[in-house]
């Protein structure tokens, strides 16, 4: 006799899914057994696995319907739940369905790429073996904490005001380089993960390369607590574990780049944007946010404090502050007893003739140092042996084919290379117009100037540090690990010297080449060169070394000495620079006095591009909306695609985000060759 069968049980799941369509799609999960699998009846922010068009992708659970629109012969299965993990929190959901609506994106193109990779495997192979390396993973520690240094009043201060609060507060913790941020970040993080069993703080830095140094200072205060490390640059399986230990919340402090924003933590109760000026923590590509908006606002939705650290704020930061939005903490003096801020000089190139990149006074000067056994850093934001390389004959210069900008000469690799996308070709043996052999490179890049060190001082050990000498896993750790360790006289680097290293020794800093800046088109060169300048100065005399009557300096090679920028950075006065650029985009209409967003079109040919975008302007009026005209991109040509744009603005941000929200839908419906992406808060114009 056959047994009695039961009725199944189908439950409709709304699933998001990683796709460019603004909605999400309804799948049928079928239970066999309700009351035998309990496990398997699934929940709101359950990871899922569904077919999609000939695919099987991954996808997060966002509702549970009772009914669908979608006809049963449609309706597809879901083909596994990732019931061995936890769902997502609804807080951790309604961060991305905010980040979806701000910058006008799918939520699926939120919460799915914020995911580690493995953890969307069709086979949940890596997710098991992820799982079973966090179940031994272990907070024993045979090292003591390291013991806590004596705060200076301003640092105890802050600390204080920082974990005073059981609500949202947001702080702007505005000190000179080497008044000792990190230290009140630290302290503060203390008090807070002491407050219950299991809070977790979030710390962000900029970039990949800072985090080793500040993980060693984590390590070293709370051997006895796991760290959790999340950046674009760890091995797929190592980051799995570490976005599992944050998310079961095993580790109590996580620490990464701007992908750590969206990470998943349950017990969230502390976050701290480190340099929260950097415009590294703008998103590039794709969904297009900004991790320290974002920190704001998951801050105040958590009702948890959030402080934002720098020796240079952002203007949107500091003018947050002067209007009482952020609480204002100041540190103005060194944390190191009898350091003290570098003393900063001009050194005038009409004057003072540079050979091979350098005055004569800089090569005095480095010279001093290194008779005292100090470390001196020349700052170049120019990597490469020479931007541009050129034969005198014709005029000929090597341009890249695919590309609105020159090929950069790597001498050491004999290549000429586009740094935008990425076109090789060998060095000409003669010139490619008229044939003329003696062609000549043109600047100089960072490569030109570690080779023009060495001449000028043999005896000195150079070390460049850039994205070219830097290139495999490891090495840049490694080659901060070398100017740490005092083996390096001399370092000569781009931006990735100039900010958060705590060099000991270092006690003389040079700016080669920053006039550029100061005429770009982009509104925000000028702010950004301030903030390079003050960041890389503050590299200098942090240790408080002894040198004879010679102080820490910085020397800045540069046409125009009277540039009130320079003045402002040899008073070492950021917030007079501040002021006078707030009043500058105030008369100006700019941010943060103005709401953006930013339409980009890519096309074959410039034409097609700009009548795109003609065409969207006139598509949707708003009042108190302003349509700009489209105009080509500074960088126009990129790998053989034109690029154009178009600006929006408004002084209502509500009204923009109901414009764009309405013209997305407008562009959408257009037929069209173009490729395009709208940006909200654009960084870059």
């Amino acid at each position: 006799m056959l047994g009695f069968i039961k009725s199944v049980e189908q439950i409709i799941l709304r699933v998001a899914l990683d796709t460019p369509l603004d909605t999400t799609f309804d799948y049928a999960w079928i239970v066999p057994d309700p009351d035998q699998h309990p496990i398997l009846r699934p929940s709101i922010g359950q990871l899922v696995i569904v077919p999609f068009g000939r695919q099987e992708v991954a996808g997060i659970v966002l509702a549970i319907a009772e009914k669908t629109d979608v006809p049963p012969n449609k309706l597809r299965t879901v083909l596994a739940l990732r019931s061995e993990l936890s769902p997502v929190s609804p807080q951790w959901l309604a961060l991305c369905q905010f980040a979806a609506e701000y910058y006008q994106r799918p939520i699926g193109e939120v919460a799915l790429p914020s995911l580690p990779k493995n953890l969307k495997a069709l086979k949940d192979v890596s997710l098991r073996r992820g799982l079973n390396k966090l179940e031994k993973l272990s907070t024993a520690q045979d090292s003591v904490p390291a013991e806590e240094p004596r705060l200076n009043p301003e640092q105890q201060t802050a600390v204080n005001a920082i974990t005073a609060k059981n609500d949202f507060a947001p702080f702007l913790l505005f000190g000179v380089t080497g008044s000792g941020k990190t230290e009140v970040f630290l302290q503060a993080s203390a008090k807070i993960l002491a407050q219950s069993d299991d809070a977790q703080v979030l710390i962000l830095v900029p970039e990949i390369n800072l985090t080793p140094q500040f993980e060693a200072h984590i390590r070293a205060r709370f051997p006895g607590l796991i760290l959790a490390t999340l950046h674009s640059g760890m091995a797929e399986g190592e980051r799995l574990l570490h976005w599992l230990s944050a998310h079961t919340g095993r580790a109590r402090i996580v620490l990464g780049t701007r992908l750590a924003m969206l990470a998943s933590l349950p017990h969230l109760r502390l976050i701290i944007v480190d340099e929260e000026h950097d415009p590294s923590y703008k998103q590039q590509e794709g969904l297009r946010y900004s991790a320290r908006d974002l920190a704001v606002w998951r801050a105040r939705q958590l009702a948890i404090p959030v402080v934002l650290g720098s020796a240079t704020p952002s203007l949107e930061s500091w003018q947050s502050a002067r209007s009482g939005k952020y609480h204002l903490l100041e540190l103005h003096e060194r944390a190191v007893p009898d350091a003290v801020l570098p003393v900063v000089k001009l050194i005038n190139l009409e004057r003072e003739k540079p050979s091979e990149g350098l005055t004569p006074r800089l090569i005095d000067s480095i010279r001093l140092r290194l008779e005292k056994g100090e470390q001196s850093l020349l700052f170049l934001n120019r990597r490469g042996y020479a931007p541009v390389l050129a034969c005198d004959a014709c005029g000929w210069i090597s341009n890249c084919t695919r590309c609105t900008a020159h090929m950069v000469m790597h001498k050491g690799d004999h290549r000429l290379r586009c740094h935008h996308c990425g076109l090789e070709q060998r060095i000409p043996r003669h010139c490619p117009t008229c044939g003329n052999i003696d062609l000549q490179p043109l600047g100089r890049g960072t490569q030109r100037m570690e080779e023009s060190l060495g001449a000028i001082f043999p005896e000195a050990k150079v070390l460049r540090i850039d994205a070219d000498s830097t290139r495999l896993k490891g090495s840049a750790a490694a080659a901060f690990d070398r100017v740490h360790s005092g083996e390096v006289d001399i370092l000569i680097g781009t931006q990735m010297v100039a900010k958060g290293h705590d060099f000991k020794h270092l006690t003389l800093v040079a700016a080669l080449n920053p006039d550029a800046a100061l005429f770009s088109q982009d509104y925000r060169a000028s702010e950004r060169l301030f903030a390079q300048l003050m960041q890389v100065a503050g590299r200098a005399g942090r240790a408080a070394k002894k040198t004879d009557g010679n102080p820490s300096e910085v020397l800045i090679q540069t046409r125009y000495p009277d540039h009130p920028l320079y003045h402002a950075l040899m008073a070492h006065d950021y917030p007079s620079f501040a002021a006078d650029l707030l009043e500058e985009r105030q008369q100006a209409h700019m941010p943060p006095f103005m709401y953006q967003a930013l339409l980009r079109a890519e096309a074959k040919e410039l034409s097609i591009a700009i009548d795109f975008l003609k065409q969207a302007a006139s598509s949707l009026h708003h009042v108190g909306i302003t349509i700009n005209d489209p105009i080509p991109m500074t960088m126009t040509r990129v790998a053989n695609v034109d690029r154009a744009q178009l600006l929006v603005e408004s002084v209502s941000r509500p009204a923009l985000q109901a414009f764009v929200k309405e013209w997305i839908t407008i562009l959408r419906a257009m037929k069209s060759r173009v490729r395009w992406s709208v940006e909200i808060d654009p960084v870059d114009i």
